[in-house]
């Protein structure tokens, strides 16, 4: 009687290892339900390379090349943690975001549509770079911000100077604002928004 009990519960154990490894390997399959947002953070944030502050204008004499409206260019580099709580790999089919100084002063616009997989459970890291030019920004600033540099008391070349000397430095905040970053897996696509504010040191 013993020894069939024992034969019983080894047959039984058994058998519940053979289940529980194979519910071990079925993947989930991503669904609009189950489909969990990834979680978005930014890591860090530098200009990569400055040339300082300057302008000239289309009357003003190169002393190479032809003569025209220039500024000095600022690129920017953001560092972004993307973690992955899902059982199933995600694609990062693409972001977009919007990038303001002080955070009010929008100047431009970052569109990438690179796709990256996220493994299943795991956090990868996505870098977006962007350029702007003491020139596009001015353009930007006279076309939709007129009247928030007038409440500041500020010119339009009061403001550029003051980014461009204080961006190296971490003396004016950069805000990414209206950020959207799209994630498919299997068919199922989910857009999560982001935002975040970089403070002065």
């Amino acid at each position: 009687m013993n020894k069939r009990l024992a034969l019983l519960i080894t047959v039984l154990l058994f058998g519940l290892g053979v289940v529980l490894a194979s519910c071990a390997g079925v993947q989930v399959k991503p669904t609009e339900t189950n489909f969990k947002d990834p979680v978005i953070r930014l890591e860090s944030f530098m200009v990569p390379q400055y040339d300082g502050y300057w302008y000239y204008g289309a009357k003003t004499k190169p002393d190479h090349g032809k003569a025209g409206n220039h500024g000095a260019p600022l690129p920017m580099s953001f560092l972004f943690n993307i973690e992955n709580p899902n059982p199933y790999p995600i694609l990062l089919e693409g972001y977009m975001f919007t990038v303001a100084f002080d955070q009010e002063f929008s100047l431009i616009t970052v569109n990438n549509q690179d796709s990256y997989w996220i493994p299943a459970g795991k956090t990868d890291q996505v870098r977006a770079t962007t350029l702007i030019t003491t020139r596009s920004a001015l353009m930007s600033l006279l076309v939709t911000a007129g009247f928030k540099l007038k409440e500041r008391g500020w010119s339009p070349w009061d403001a550029l100077e003051k980014w461009w000397k204080g961006m190296p430095e971490a003396t004016v905040s950069v805000l990414i604002d209206e950020g959207a970053f799209t994630f498919s897996a299997d068919g199922v696509t989910k857009v999560v928004a982001y935002k975040a504010l970089i403070p002065t040191d």
